[in-house]
This record gives structure tokens, sequence and C-alpha cells, in this order.
């Protein structure tokens, strides 16, 4: 039950949940398949697709993008690729250990639903992705600030109304 729980209490269609599952296995299917030295991670949320890592040349950051823009339902991509020498695995360590931090930091705050913001961490920046008011988003920012370790705040948030907000939650 618990999976059906988290499906309803994710602000995203069950369709986009599931395209964006797809997405990520074929754009990371697409991204193999360039065979490039690289550390390259794919978020999908509501279609929007943030890719994160590091990738040896600046022409490799565009091959990338075209790539995964091509994947089926794709609605646009957000290309956050440094060309770089490539991250070690301990600053991934230290990353996954920063956006636990940030999560547990969104559940002690009260005023945030938690669930509402999927965050990943790449060279102790955070992406925080969602569908939230822009109330939500600046809270959300603010708290990911906050945390200690944390250089940089990204928002790939969509923005949507406080009333649609209200259309989402879940009726007594």
């Amino acid at each position: 039950m618990v999976g059906g729980t988290m499906m309803a209490l994710d602000r995203r269609s069950s369709g986009a949940q599931v395209d964006d599952q797809a997405i990520e296995l074929k754009a990371a299917a697409r991204v193999r398949e360039l065979a490039l030295p690289a550390h390259i991670n794919v978020t999908s949320y509501n279609r929007v697709v943030l890719i994160t890592g590091e990738v040896t040349r600046e022409a490799d950051k565009a091959a990338v993008e075209q790539a995964v823009s091509r994947v089926e339902a794709v609605r646009s991509v957000v290309n956050e690729l440094a060309a770089m020498d490539t991250s070690t695995i301990g600053s991934r360590t230290s990353d996954g250990v920063l956006s636990s931090k940030v999560k547990a930091s969104f559940i002690d705050a009260k005023d945030l639903q938690a669930q509402a913001a999927k965050v990943v961490t790449e060279r102790s920046t955070v992406y925080l992705m969602g569908r939230v008011t822009e109330r939500e988003a600046g809270r959300f920012a603010e708290v990911a600030r906050s945390v200690d370790g944390v250089r940089k705040v990204v928002r790939v948030f969509e923005i949507i109304s406080e009333a649609e907000l209200a259309n989402l939650q879940p009726r007594n």
C-alpha cells in the first residue's frame, strides 16, 4: 500500500509519474549509447528532464542534451552538465548524504509538504524539482540553503497557482 499512497500524494498525474519513469530509463539508455567518458544523471519530473553530472568536453554536453530531448514525452530539458573531470565516488557519496539532509529538513519544516519536492544534488549544488506554488518554491529553496554543506540551490520547479494546489489536495 505504500506505493499507492506515495502515488496519491504525488502532485503529478499517475500518467506523468509513469512517463517520468520511462523517460529516465530511455534517456539513460540513450546516454549509454553515446559511450562518453562521463558521469551523467537523468532525472525527470512531470516530463521535465534535469541532466546533471560531468562530461569531458563542451560538445558532449550538447550531444547528451540532444539525445535526451529526443526521448518520447519529454517536454523540456534543463542541462546542468559541467565540462570538467568526472566527480569522485567520495564526492557523489557526499552529495547523496547532502540530499538526505535536505529532504530531512523539508520534513522538519512543518509548513512544507516534503513529498512535493524532488531533490537532486551534484557537486554540493542542490536542484529542486516539483509542482509547487511560488510561495512553496521560495520556502523549499530557503530551507535547502540553510542545510550545512549546500553550496548553491537551483530551482527547477513548475510553478502552479494556489488554486491549482487547492484542487490537488485530497478531499475528506
